[in-house]
């Protein structure tokens, strides 16, 4: 949106000049009002604001939209002295106070009644002016929507003008006032006219009015906010005019009822400047939603309970010949109806007003209400984030949002929404125990659960469009709700993952000992079958030459059958299967290429896929102090304690930082065997300390027969 500035940097003032200014003004216009009413009062009026005798309502509401609108702008103009608005209502309060002042002095004689009628003759219609036309035109940061506009602002400018020396100094149209000053002859007619152009100042307050309208449809949704509380005054504004005419055609006598009216119109008056106060200056402190979904509720039950009371106990009774008399049967009749059909409506006027003020949007109970609810069901992990995703953008009207996994030292994109609806781009990032890595988008909020980093949502509001306190509060929330469930999807995640991972290790054992079979007793086999049928061949024509050759059989043989052992060793060692844990890593000990001591305390026999997970996970431990850590020594111990089976294997190497280094195969393999029997495994090492391997799994020893 183009719009027009009105002040530039040259028009800034210092915030001391503009704070005396400002409430030196507001000073003037509460010090004038008081000298109105004082002069009302020493005139013997209590209405002396209004000219009317005995009129103490509308004094009392005129004497509140005058200090409404000055200190409305005194707080304007102090603190944003660049933004025109607060100088205008400024301005427009001393014109109410000196319009005040005139009626009041026009009740006396003499020259105080000259002026008073002279002022009453343009102040106030210079005052409502500048309130309806330039106040709405750059409401809410002091600038023109557009240059297109720049046409209503020019034609508020000359009307105002021509109104103001029109009526200062020409005659007046109104033959029951009379302007001292006024010029006669040829140029108090033109001067007539020109005062009479004050229907352009009424022209151009409509088109002001329109231009909040475009305004709006072009804003970001924090100056709709604004743009709403202005329209929400507005409203009343309109609702206290309607109110104000049905009292008027109702109360009797009828100085009573104008008085009332003006009473309530201009009482109602005084929520169009609170309202552009709150815009301009607090308005992020206020959800204006909220205001006007209650505003409307409230409203609406009040007219059906009011129409429901009239239409039965004032049209019935009429209708029975007991509409001047109250009747206690009717009366108890609406209240039952009102009482029966009282839930039914506000349900479907709630309704009415979540869609009024929320549009499609749900609104933030709805949102967390549904959201409780899909967690409540437990969908699946591919459905859930999604709809987590869904729900969040919906709920803060952005334009994208995501749901994020931190699995394995890294933050997976597991959810986008609407970009991922078909098939979801991921993204994947290193994240450490530190902030999060930047995502991208208006707002980032990370997920914990129990103290732990379990994941974040991201959401990206449209351009130009900031995120309001309400949508984040909102956002904050569904943070604090999903920890629960990124940690049961992690662990979903962490599932299929280890089944994946333990497929591929039996898929990859499998060809390994394929390979090895034919690469190995295959080939030995094949060459003992050859030697057979040689060795056959010659014990006719060789027979020394036959003995020989069986001989070399034998020992090919026997070489053959040492391979399939150790084959079938690495399946599963029959020294374990045989003697248990303690006789089976003892045996491989003395393999090892560096020292192994081997220690075991109180451990039994225990089933076999137990005592296979401990063997190989020990193995795993050796091979990778043998190979990376370039350690001297290293030492198993075994111990069972409290019903749990536990390993430890130590070595004096180079170590490293697990927090920096990421988990190699080996180490997750070794994860993935324990964690499928429900045990555990933690590695803990550190630069130049060396490496501790420690295990352990929930077991029961095993009842050894014999």
């Amino acid at each position: 949106m183009n719009e027009v500035p009105v002040t530039g940097e040259g028009a800034r003032m210092r915030p001391r000049t503009a704070a005396i200014l400002a409430w030196s003004s507001w000073a003037i216009a509460i010090g004038t009002v008081v000298a109105s009413t004082l002069v009302g009062v020493a005139n013997h009026s209590t209405g002396g604001l209004t000219g009317e005798p005995g009129s103490v309502a509308p004094t009392i509401a005129t004497i509140a939209f005058i200090v409404a609108f000055a200190t409305v702008g005194a707080l304007v103009a102090s603190k944003q002295s660049a933004n025109p608005i607060g100088w205008l209502l400024c301005a427009s309060s001393l014109c109410f106070t000196a319009g005040a002042l005139g009626v009041g002095l026009a009740n006396y004689d003499g020259a105080l009644a000259d002026v008073g009628n002279w002022l009453g003759s343009w102040v106030w219609g210079l005052g409502t002016g500048l309130a309806a036309t330039f106040v709405l035109l750059l409401f809410p940061n002091g600038a023109l929507p557009s240059r297109r506009w720049r046409p209503v602002a020019w034609l508020a400018c000359i009307g105002i003008a021509a109104f103001v020396v029109g009526g200062a100094f020409g005659p007046s149209s109104d033959p029951t006032s009379v302007n001292p000053y006024a010029i006669g002859g040829a140029v108090g007619d033109v001067l007539r006219f020109l005062a009479g152009l004050f229907q352009v100042v009424l022209v151009a307050a409509v088109l002001s009015v329109v231009s909040l309208v475009f305004r709006y449809r072009r804003a970001d949704r924090l100056e709709r906010q604004r743009i709403k509380w202005l329209l929400f005054a507005g409203l009343l504004f309109g609702l206290s005019i309607v109110a104000g005419s049905l009292a008027g055609s109702h109360l009797r006598p009828p100085a009573f009822a104008t008085n009332i009216q003006n009473a309530i119109t201009a009482g109602a008056l005084a929520l169009l400047p609170i309202a552009i106060g709150i815009a301009v200056l607090r308005y992020r402190l206020y959800d204006i939603e909220v205001v006007i979904n209650k505003t409307v509720v409230y409203g609406a039950l009040a007219a059906f309970i009011t129409a429901v009371y009239v239409a039965i106990v004032v049209g019935i009774g009429a209708a029975i010949g007991h509409g001047s008399s109250p009747n206690l049967g009717l009366s108890i009749l609406a209240t039952a109806v009102v009482a029966v059909a009282f839930q039914p409506v506000r349900a479907r006027v709630q309704r009415f007003a979540n869609r009024l003020v929320y549009g499609k949007r749900a609104t933030p109970y709805e949102v967390l209400s549904e959201f409780s609810s899909r967690m409540a069901g437990m969908d699946a992990a591919d459905d859930l984030l999604p709809r987590m995703a869904r729900i969040l953008a919906e709920g803060t009207g952005a334009i994208d949002a995501s749901v994020w996994l931190h699995v394995g030292g890294r933050l997976e994109q597991e959810a986008d929404w609407p970009n991922g609806v078909g098939q979801p781009a991921r993204r994947s990032l290193p994240v450490s125990n530190g902030p999060l890595p930047p995502v991208g988008g208006t707002l980032t909020l990370p997920v914990h659960h129990q103290g732990e980093l379990l994941g974040a949502l991201a959401l990206r509001k449209p351009p130009g469009d900031r995120l309001t306190p309400g949508e984040a509060k909102l956002a904050e929330d569904l943070a604090a709700q999903a920890g629960l469930v990124l940690r049961n999807v992690r662990l979903i995640e962490d599932l299929r993952a280890s089944r994946q991972r333990i497929v591929s290790a039996q898929d990859a054992e499998r060809r390994r000992i394929e390979r090895n079979i034919h690469d190995g007793a295959q080939q030995q086999l094949v060459a003992l079958a050859v030697k057979l049928r040689l060795a056959e061949a010659l014990l006719d024509r060789d027979p020394d030459g036959a003995r020989s050759m069986i001989a070399d059989l034998q020992g090919n043989t026997q070489s053959t059958l040492e391979d399939l052992r150790n084959l079938a060793r690495g399946i599963y060692p029959p020294l374990l299967a045989d003697q248990g844990l303690a006789a089976a890593l003892e045996s491989q000990a003395r393999k090892s290429p560096i020292p192994v001591t081997v220690e075991a305390r109180g451990i039994g026999r225990y089933s076999q896929d137990v005592e296979a997970a401990v063997y190989f996970c020990c193995l795993e431990a050796l091979q990778n102090a043998a190979k990376y850590s370039g350690a001297a020594s290293a030492q198993i111990s075994l111990a069972e304690a409290d019903g749990y089976l536990g390993f430890e294997v130590r070595d004096d190497g180079a170590g490293f930082d697990p927090a920096v280094t990421p988990r190699g195969s080996g180490l997750t393999n070794m994860a993935d065997r324990l964690e499928a029997l429900g045990g555990t495994v933690r590695i803990t090492s550190a630069r130049n300390d060396g490496t501790v391997v420690a295990g352990r799994i929930p077991v029961r020893a095993l009842e050894m027969s014999g």
